[in-house]
């Protein structure tokens, strides 16, 4: 009985996990690496540069201007003219432009409209669109669009880094599992391999059939068929992990053999991907929603715009005139007024145009519309699903301990020869797979999180 009771400790003693890394790679220290370092993340960055440049080059079309022109004939010793003319121009808000100009002609040949006095002629004018563009022209629409793009860009840039968190998390979760998967088959291969030499000396000691040998080198080559195939999946994912790993200076890097994924990952994913407030979680400042919002919006001023156009252009403009000297002292009469009118007749141009950018407000709040259901109902189904996986891994969790305590039952039959080889293979197996189960359902709960930071997408 002794043999037997030295021999059952050789065949069935617990092997826990192999000897741990030296590291642990924890989630939370892979999205910093990821928020900080991919390339993918800083390009998404530049939609807040690029909305800043927008804005910055709409406000260019309210710079103040200077301009001049000069333009001189001289031919066969003949001053036939020398005309220049400088102006300071400066554009405000409501289409309305200021304009002081100075001009000084002379020549034999000049036009006699160019003619000004010896001193030069300088003027101080107004310019002001009556009909179109006096609410709203095509500087003024840009300005408004170019802020709206504000948030609309900083919302595209939300939506595009989270979905690049995504994916690195989601590489991350399936490097877990497929490390998770390797040690389990090491530690029941390990088991394998000492049970066979346990059943060896068994059949030597001719307490057991040489058919033993058979089942428990099948066992055995099945242990090591599998964990061939998970260390091939747990490099696979390691690879497809590393494609997340940048340093600052964009030099790619690969994951070290030396670390292990966060053990603790499912108590602290909802903390590391600031969902913390689980039940509270909703569609409120939504970076979907902002984007559709900010379109729409953009529409509407692209609506005015076209609406302003049904009106007649309509321009009117006084300029005082003086010589340099006698600026101060006003004379009304001294002036050059302009009026210019254009209205086209059935306006069919216009009223297509307004009609289409109605057309697209309607368009656009109709997807908006379906949008926000549609968020609602995934965010409440999301939440639902990940609830269910926390309660199919406890129960699942059960099982384990179940089978493991019939696993150990079948160990005492066999050590009172009651039980075989084949029974306590085929418990453990039942322990493997369930155990497996567990790992994948771990899995899909970390992954049903990753679909609900990804339908939020709130990447700060």
């Amino acid at each position: 009985m002794k043999k037997i009771n030295s021999l059952f400790l050789l065949l069935f003693g617990t092997i826990l996990f192999g000897q741990s890394p030296s590291k642990e790679f924890t989630f939370e220290e892979f999205l910093g690496h990821v928020k900080k370092n991919h390339p993918l993340v800083k390009q998404a960055d530049l939609k807040i540069s690029e909305a800043q440049a927008k804005l910055l080059k709409a406000r260019g079309g309210f710079d103040p201007k200077i301009e001049a022109d000069y333009t001189e004939k001289q031919y066969s010793d003949k001053n036939y003219y020398s005309i220049f003319n400088g102006s300071f121009k400066i554009p405000t808000w409501y289409g309305i432009e200021i304009k002081a100009a100075f001009d000084n002609n002379e020549g034999i040949y000049l036009n006699p409209e160019n003619t000004v006095p010896n001193a030069g002629l300088t003027s101080v004018g107004i310019s002001i669109p009556v009909g179109q563009g006096l609410w709203i022209n095509e500087r003024m629409s840009d300005l408004r669009k170019a802020k709206l793009y504000q948030k609309l860009n900083k919302a595209e840039r939300d939506i595009a880094t989270t979905d690049v968190i995504y994916e690195a998390a989601l590489r991350y979760i399936n490097w877990k599992k497929s490390y998770n998967e390797r040690e389990l088959y090491a530690t029941y291969l390990e088991n394998a391999e000492i049970r066979y030499k346990g059943v060896i000396k068994l059949i030597e000691q001719g307490d057991k059939a040489g058919i033993d040998s058979i089942e428990t080198g099948i066992t055995l080559k099945t242990r090591k068929l599998n964990l061939e195939n998970a260390q091939l999946k747990l490099t696979k994912s390691k690879l497809e992990l590393s494609n997340f790993l940048w340093t600052e200076e964009g030099v790619p890097l690969e994951l070290d053999d030396s670390l292990f994924p966060d053990t603790n990952l499912e108590n602290t994913i909802l903390t590391s991907l600031q969902m913390d407030d689980f039940a509270a979680i909703n569609m409120v400042d939504h970076p979907k929603i902002n984007a559709l919002e900010s379109k729409i919006a953009v529409l509407h001023v692209d609506r005015k715009l076209q609406a302003n156009s049904l009106l007649p252009k309509l321009n009117l403009s006084y300029n005082y005139l003086s010589e340099p000297s006698n600026f101060e002292d006003y004379r009304f009469e001294d002036y050059k007024i302009g009026i210019q009118f254009a209205f086209p007749l059935f306006l069919r141009k216009e009223r297509a145009n307004l009609k289409l950018a109605k057309l697209k407000i309607q368009d656009a709040e109709f997807g908006l519309l379906f949008e926000r259901e549609s968020l609602k109902n995934k965010i409440t189904y999301q939440k639902q699903e990940i609830e269910s996986f926390k309660r199919q891994r406890d129960w699942n969790k059960q099982l384990v301990l179940d089978y493991n305590t019939m696993l150990n039952a079948e160990e005492r039959l066999f050590q009172m020869g009651e039980s075989s080889i084949f029974l306590i293979n085929s418990r453990e197996n039942k322990v493997v797979s369930t155990q497996l189960e567990n790992i994948a359902l771990e899995n899909a709960f970390l992954a049903a999180t990753l679909g609900l930071f990804k339908t939020i997408a709130k990447p700060e």
